[in-house]
């Protein structure tokens, strides 16, 4: 049987080829910057497994597409559009995130990950999952969870305090700073940092801020060549492939001890609280933050508490009902009854009507 050919799905958002014992996964949304969406997490499992059960494959290469994003993570678009408004479907969705974190743990063969440029969210946390990374000296890696109203319980609060330790994990979880090439270098984040940047045909080790932004734009002779990344991660799957494969295996079985005990412990608890959170204000004023292009309103929200409101609710807990209609569990900031248009009593609460439609059954 041909297990590597079971069973067969057709990849639209992942790229996969193979090569001189080498398969290479790319997931391949630029225009997102390579954000995930539900359809690339269920490609992205199946590709892993294939890789997986192919005995023509020794190594796995996990990459992105283009120059500017290795992975950013879910798609925050579809998070808004589809998940806000539907939060128990989210559940759904982590189900297929979990298949797929655990196809790139479980695959059996050394993955390395291609930084070719930034690993932000849950692009970070897809490489921590792999074995070992070499990142693009314009590329960086960071979280971004608390900005946009979500937790990075995704493989970065688990593994983060194993990798960096609990003082830096907790840094780059609660700032959400970015972390250049050669910080994340010194962190243990990745293993190796090749150059990136050219000019002149030239590259420039140990690039400036200034140099990399403008290779990024393609401005004043700048240019971003992964040339040197190739190599290098060509390098490193070489020296894996001259090594005994089940010794391999078994060598990744046993190192993955304290990130399986991390992740089992915790994702199933993840998976049911952000189902439920993406009910909540937060995720929303986080998400069409973003999706508008502004500042999300952080403050605004304190604040509400604070003076007593609601911080929870966009307009207020569900406590009004209708005296006309009957309405319940509309919220407390509303004037109006948003079923029959009737005005609302600042007093008309579920509690209220309630008792007055008891009195009257009385």
């Amino acid at each position: 049987m041909s297990f590597e050919k079971l069973p067969a799905v057709e990849f639209t958002q992942v790229r996969y080829s193979k090569a001189d014992w080498v398969a290479t996964i790319t997931i391949d949304r630029p225009e997102s910057y390579n954000a995930y969406s539900t359809r690339a997490l269920i490609e992205l499992a199946a590709a892993f497994k294939e890789a997986a059960f192919d005995d023509e494959v020794a190594v796995i290469v996990y990459t992105g597409s283009g120059t500017a994003a290795f992975c950013t993570g879910g798609d925050v678009k579809e998070y808004e559009r589809e998940y806000t408004k539907s939060p128990h479907d989210y559940w759904k969705y982590m189900g297929l995130f979990s298949a797929y974190i655990e196809s790139i743990i479980n695959s059996g063969k050394p993955v390395i990950a291609r930084l070719n440029g930034m690993a932000v969210g849950g692009g970070n946390e897809s490489q921590l999952a792999c074995d070992l990374s070499i990142i693009a000296e314009h590329a960086y890696v960071g979280q971004v969870g608390t900005k946009v109203g979500s937790v990075a319980a995704g493989g970065s609060t688990q593994w983060l305090p194993i990798v960096v330790g609990d003082r830096r994990a907790r840094e780059i979880l609660l700032l959400n700073k970015p972390i250049p090439a050669y910080k994340a270098l010194e962190w243990g984040l990745v293993n190796e940092v090749v150059p990136s940047v050219v000019k002149g045909g030239e590259f420039i080790v140990n690039a400036t801020p200034e140099q990399i932004s403008k290779a990024k734009k393609g401005q004043d002779g700048y240019s971003i060549d992964l040339s040197k990344l190739d190599e290098a991660v060509n390098a490193m799957a070489t020296e894996l492939i001259d090594k005994f494969p089940e010794c391999t295996r078994y060598t990744k079985q046993q190192v993955n001890f304290w990130k399986d005990l991390a992740w089992h412990q915790t994702v199933g608890h993840a998976r049911d609280w952000l189902s439920i959170h993406y009910s909540s204000f937060e995720p929303i004023e986080g998400m069409n933050a973003f999706v508008e292009k502004r500042q999300p309103g952080y403050r605004m929200l304190r604040e509400r508490a604070a003076s007593g409101g609601s911080s929870e609710f966009p307009w207020g807990p569900y406590g009004k009902s209708c005296p006309a209609c009957g309405a319940r569990f509309i919220p407390s900031q509303f004037s109006y009854c948003g079923n029959c248009g009737s005005a609302l009593e600042d007093g008309s609460s579920s509690a209220a009507v309630d008792s007055k439609a008891n009195s009257v059954k009385g």
